[in-house]
C-alpha cells in the first residue's frame, strides 16, 4: 500500500511540473511575437502654413498601408506604384509649369532619447506658372535606400502663383510599422481635377529630405527604471518559478 500511495504521488508531481513548465513555454511565446510584419499605420494633421500660424487646427486623418517594401530599387516607375490615384498613368513625366520652392522637415518624439523620431512635421511650397491650382500631395518614406512607400495623402488644397503664402503642412505621428533606420522623403503633386502628374521634389533636390532617423511609436518607449516586486500573494511569474523549482526538488528526493 505505502509503494503504491508513493507512485501516486510521483504522478502527480510529474503532472504538476509538466504543466508549469507547458505554462512558461507557452507566455514565453505570446511575449516573444515580433511585430515587423505589421501593417504600417501613422496619423497626420494637414494644414495651410497661414492658418497654423493662426492657431486654426488642421484636419487629422489615420492611414494604413501594407507592410514596409525594404527590397528593390527606387527608380522613377516604382513612385507612384501605391498611389491609387495615379497608378494607372503608364508614364509619368513632370509639368513644366508645376515645380517645388522649397521643402523643410523638423521630426519630434523621441521619448527612448535613443536618436530615432516618431514624429515628421514637413512644410513645403509648390509653385506655378498659373495664377492659382487645386492639387494635392502624396508623401513616400524609402529605408536605407529601398523603394518608395507612400505614408500620407492629403487633401486637395490651392497654390497660388509662386508665391510663399500657400506653404503647406503635414505632421505626421509614425504609429506603427517603421523599424528603427535612416529614411528618405519623397513628395508629387497631382492635378486634382485629372489625377495627373505635376511635380516632385526629393532628396536628389534638398538634403532636408534625406537620411531622417526614424521609427515608429512602438519602438520608441521610454527606458523605465526596472522595480522588482516580490508578490508575497502566490501569483505572477514569480510564483510560477517557485512552483517549478519545488517540485523540482520534490522529484529530486524521490528519483535521488
Amino acid at each position: 500500500m505505502t509503494t503504491y500511495a508513493r507512485d501516486v504521488e510521483k504522478l502527480r508531481i510529474s503532472a504538476t511540473v509538466l504543466l508549469i513548465a507547458g505554462l512558461l513555454i507557452l507566455s514565453g511565446s505570446v511575449f516573444a511575437s515580433e511585430t515587423e510584419g505589421d501593417r504600417r499605420i501613422s496619423v497626420t494633421m494637414e494644414n495651410s502654413r497661414v492658418q497654423r500660424d493662426k492657431g486654426v487646427a488642421g484636419k487629422t486623418s489615420q492611414h494604413e498601408f501594407a507592410v514596409l517594401r525594404v527590397a528593390g530599387e527606387r527608380d522613377k516607375s516604382t513612385w507612384s506604384s501605391a498611389q491609387s490615384k495615379a497608378a494607372a498613368q503608364a508614364v509619368q513625366s513632370p509639368n513644366v509649369g508645376f515645380w517645388f520652392y522649397t521643402a523643410d522637415v523638423v521630426l519630434f518624439n523621441d521619448h527612448d532619447s535613443d536618436g530615432y523620431y516618431h514624429g515628421i512635421d514637413l512644410l513645403f511650397d509648390a509653385d506655378t506658372y498659373y495664377a492659382f491650382a487645386e492639387v494635392y500631395a502624396v508623401v513616400y518614406l524609402s529605408l536605407d535606400g529601398g523603394p518608395w512607400n507612400e505614408y500620407a495623402v492629403t487633401d486637395n488644397f490651392t497654390i497660388l502663383g509662386a508665391t510663399s503664402d500657400d506653404e503647406y503642412v503635414l505632421v505626421t505621428e509614425l504609429l506603427s510599422g517603421y523599424p528603427s533606420g535612416s529614411y528618405d522623403v519623397l513628395i508629387e503633386l497631382f492635378d486634382a481635377f485629372d489625377d495627373s502628374f505635376l511635380a516632385y521634389f526629393g532628396p536628389d533636390d534638398t538634403s532636408e529630405l534625406a537620411f531622417l532617423p526614424l521609427e515608429d511609436a512602438d519602438r520608441d518607449v521610454a527606458v523605465v527604471p526596472e522595480v522588482i516586486v516580490v508578490n508575497r500573494g502566490g501569483g505572477g511569474s514569480l510564483g510560477w518559478f517557485l512552483i517549478l523549482a519545488l517540485g523540482l526538488i520534490t522529484l529530486r528526493r524521490y528519483y535521488p
